[in-house]
């Protein structure tokens, strides 16, 4: 049901991209706005400027969270950095001022199908990859944002019925959510964000919101391969697809790999059955041969499986299959995730900041063959390090700590591997660790020490928060470094 923001007085919690298009919304739908950041006036200078073209005047209330603005608000929308255990949220819930966010107001709104992608990894390349397939096929009625870019609430009072929005969709925003997208897809739930949901319970029930609300008309996108994801099949309310390496079981439409080839399964009338005629598999679908895995253009298995979601996804979305094949084998990635920077000295260098939880780095290490100098560090965000550092163990030459969990992730590589600064390897190799300050000392100590023939990867396994606003930030400083290596 659409709420009318008419007269309402709404309160924003965080003056960042997502509290600003929140607030030049309602403005401009009657609402009377108050932006609270704890960021001083001079920080959030830009952010007010950037609203002074609001249909109405945005009221600022900044350098701390006084519970007092309560007594003015009738709604608390909540920016995806601020958690519920914050104490004026948690005083809005005891008066019981309704909370909601810019995705809640966004799909509340919206006049056409959504798709919806959650994942604890995985979520902006798939999101990226399934827009360029409905761009390919459908151009610019295709609005592609949520988490990534521009919040899609900019757009939404210009989209049409027959239009389409792609949303990446964060645990953070779910936690506030009740309605679910038309097509709610779940990559992945595994540890990340800990220091947000405290427990991975709490974590995964955030996850699952993405499917609570859908109904008998919408489609439920799951992948096989991982538990946490495959665990919410008796919680879909709606169709079920599955996407995953292995073959699908029994009548169920879906995407998968055998002997090398990505398949598309689809019920027949759907949009892939012109494709190839039935014969006998008529009675469980349609299996259609996509592409080679060596024609998807990104590395690692978990890529893989971010191309087979896509398929799956697209599908469930009603996509033209011809769209979705020349976008997929065009795709050449996001920026941020295993992003070749440069070869130096006979080594490539690659940017994997988005790898902001062990989980990430583990993938990323496992897309290589090559020997692995790797970057580690950051903010930990109360996550185990203990699956890394004994992958470390098999898989790294050399190892570059940094930033404030360094002292963490050396515990548990000298806990994995002996004492500290010689890692012992079964094979009786010698594999070092170099402890930095930051990412750029990092970088040098890195160009030291790595040999012709070997990848250089930042994969930090941590957030940027004690260095950087952000892993664009950390992406981009990284890649100037080592651009001005020489």
């Amino acid at each position: 049901m659409k709420t009318d923001w008419n007269g309402k007085r709404v309160t924003i919690l965080g003056g960042a991209r997502q509290g600003q298009a929140a607030a030049r919304w309602l403005a401009r739908h009657g609402a009377s706005v108050t932006v609270n950041d704890h960021r001083t006036a001079e920080q959030m200078a830009a952010a007010r400027s950037a609203l002074d073209d609001a249909e109405r005047p945005v009221t600022w209330v900044l350098g701390s969270h006084p519970v007092e603005i309560l007594d003015t608000s009738d709604i608390l929308c909540l920016s995806g950095g601020v958690p519920l255990e914050n104490p004026i949220v948690v005083e809005a819930a005891r008066r019981g001022i309704p909370l909601t966010n810019d995705t809640q107001v966004f799909m509340e709104t919206v006049p056409c199908q959504t798709v919806g992608i959650t994942g604890s990894a995985g979520k902006t390349t798939t999101t990226m990859l399934v827009g360029q397939m409905a761009k390919t096929a459908f151009g610019d009625k295709v609005y592609v944002g949520g988490n990534i870019g521009d919040p899609l609430l900019n757009y939404v009072d210009k989209m049409k019925p027959d239009d389409l929005a792609i949303l990446e969709i964060s645990s953070f925003q779910l936690e506030q959510m009740t309605l679910s997208p038309n097509v709610a897809t779940v990559l992945n739930i595994t540890p990340n964000h800990l220091d947000r949901h405290s427990t991975m319970e709490a974590y995964a029930a955030a996850k699952q919101r993405i499917l609570n609300f859908q109904g008998n008309g919408d489609t439920a996108v799951l992948c096989r391969e991982d538990p946490g994801s495959w665990r919410l099949r008796s919680k879909v309310n709606s169709r079920l697809i599955s996407f995953g390496f292995g073959h699908i079981p029994g009548k169920q439409d879906g995407s998968f790999l055998a002997d090398g080839i990505l398949y598309l399964r689809g019920s027949p009338g759907s949009s892939i059955s012109s494709r190839i005629s039935y014969g006998t598999g008529r009675e469980r679908g349609v299996e259609i041969p996509l592409l080679r895995r060596d024609q998807i253009q990104l590395r690692g298995e978990h890529n893989m499986m971010n191309a087979l979601a896509a398929f799956a996804i697209g599908y469930a979305a009603g996509l033209p299959l011809d769209a979705m094949l020349e976008a997929a084998e065009d795709f050449r990635g996001v920026a941020h995730r295993l992003e070749l920077v440069r070869e130096w000295n006979g080594a490539k260098w690659y940017n994997d900041s988005i790898a902001t939880a062990p989980e990430r780095t583990m993938a990323a290490i496992r897309s290589f063959t090559e020997p692995i100098v790797l970057l580690l560090g950051g903010r930990d965000k109360n996550l185990p390090w203990e699956e890394l550092a004994a992958l470390v163990h098999e898989r790294v030459e050399r190892v570059v700590i940094f930033g404030e969990a360094a002292e963490k992730i050396a515990a548990a590589l000298e806990q994995a591997h002996g004492p500290r600064g010689s890692l012992g390897s079964s094979t009786g190799l010698q594999k070092t660790v170099e402890r930095c300050k930051d990412l750029e000392e990092a970088v040098q100590a890195a160009a030291r020490v790595t040999e012709p023939g070997e990848v250089v990867l930042l994969s930090p396994g941590g957030t940027s928060f004690d260095q950087f606003r952000d892993f664009e930030e950390r992406g981009e400083a990284f890649r100037k470094w080592v651009s001005e290596l020489s």
